[in-house]
């Protein structure tokens, strides 16, 4: 990477060098294990111009997303996240069957369902093929395509201008922010609104969530460096939310410039945290690369521990982030046999680069192993509930970030 990709500068500093790991959603099918696989290097710096944290686009978005093993509606809680959040944005923008409302990256239909089931009219913006067809299934209208400013353009011309634009989890996963950001403003309308929430630098940095970082996340957010995004395209920030999903998550309220105004006051206090952080100055990030290595050395600790006093550790859950965990690690099948996931599409699969079978959860009770490696750590109060089952035969949950944690589970 020679150039920041939001303001071209060449003043790039390395925050964390993470090695070279393959796409962390490219789960392999059984014949393809004895197959050659790809792997690229996941090198994080921080541009100290505008200070948008970012890895090379070495990987595209058509080879991540054109078919897609995420699908949002298994995870019961972000599906009530975004129940909550159709509520709060219809009763804060006075959204009625006139409005319309657009998704993009709207995945199976997880957030647009809630839309539909209120009588507004919406459209989903979704490329990967598989998750789209599931959200059509499901009675949420939906357009295959990835947004650009010319797609936008498209879709206004055709549905009309957007009164809400939805852009949950999608801006970290653009290599072309500018242009994503114009398509964005391409299809809201000039009074509109724009909601965007991406995880938030600030809490990455603090609470090691390091496997957050994966090569479909091409940039890592604070408030300063997104208001330098936004306004790329033409849009303003004007709120923002300091959300507790993934680990610590921003939702950004956006309107086109015309409309703006003033920010309020949470926005100045955001920056302010930022700033008292030391996230505008080099200082900010130096501890970073020495706080996870000792996540990796500790969980490695306890993995060969548990394995020569003959304790058995499972993993569960089958996320991108947990990739990244497993492949920096060094963590193989010998160390964790297997880890289990509600997506059955992952079922029969096995984890990128570490070769891990990913099974049906039921595997868990059936076995009764001494430990279970949550994966998806940022779902820890849903899985520390769903869980609870262990209990029954005196087993642990273990939780590697931000630091390592031995939990006891209780009905």
């Amino acid at each position: 990477m020679t150039r920041c990709r939001l303001c071209g500068s060449t003043a790039l500093e390395s925050v964390v060098d993470l090695g070279a790991t393959p796409p962390c959603e490219s789960f392999l099918a059984a014949e393809r294990l004895d197959a050659p696989e790809p792997a690229y290097p996941l090198h994080l710096r921080v541009c100290t111009d505008c200070w948008l944290a970012q890895i090379p686009p070495l990987i595209t978005p058509e080879e991540t997303f054109s078919e897609y093993a995420y699908f949002s509606s298994y995870s019961s809680s972000w599906v009530e996240h975004a129940r909550v959040f159709v509520e709060d944005a219809a009763e804060r923008l006075g959204l009625g069957e006139d409005s319309f409302v657009v998704e993009v990256a709207s995945n199976d239909g997880y957030l647009l369902r809630h839309v539909v089931d209120r009588g507004v009219r919406c459209l989903g913006v979704e490329p990967s093929v598989n998750v789209g067809a599931a959200a059509r299934e499901a009675g949420v209208p939906t357009l295959t395509a990835f947004l650009s400013p010319e797609t936008g353009a498209a879709v206004r011309a055709e549905h009309g201008p957007a009164d809400l634009v939805v852009a949950n989890n999608v801006y970290a996963h653009i290599p072309d922010v500018i242009g994503f950001t114009k398509g964005l403003r391409a299809l809201v309308a000039d009074d509109g609104w724009v909601s965007v929430e991406v995880q938030h630098l600030l809490t990455l940095i603090e609470e090691n969530q390091y496997d957050t970082i994966y090569h479909e996340h091409f940039q890592y957010y604070t408030v300063a460096s997104a208001i330098r995004a936004l306004a790329s395209g033409g849009l303003t920030l004007v709120d923002v939310e300091l959300l507790p999903t993934h680990g610590g998550s921003l939702r950004l309220w956006a309107r086109p410039e015309e409309a703006a105004g003033e920010p309020g006051r949470r926005v100045a206090d955001v920056l302010a945290r930022e700033k008292a952080a030391g996230l505008q100055e080099l200082s900010g990030y130096t501890e970073f690369s020495a706080r996870v290595a000792k996540v990796r050395r500790d969980l490695l600790r306890f993995l060969v521990d548990a394995a020569e006093e003959g304790r058995t550790v499972v993993g569960y859950g089958a996320p991108g982030k947990g990739n990244t965990l497993l492949n920096h690690c060094g963590i193989r099948p010998d160390l964790l046999p297997y880890t289990v996931d509600r997506n059955p599409y992952k079922h029969g699969r096995y984890t990128p680069g570490t070769r891990i079978p990913v099974l049906p959860p039921e595997r868990i009770a059936a076995d009764r192993p001494d430990y279970v490696l949550v994966l998806p750590w940022n779902l820890r109060a849903e899985l520390v509930e769903q869980l609870a089952y262990v209990h029954e035969w005196g087993g642990r949950l273990v939780f590697p970030i931000p630091e390592l944690s031995i939990v006891e589970v209780e009905r």
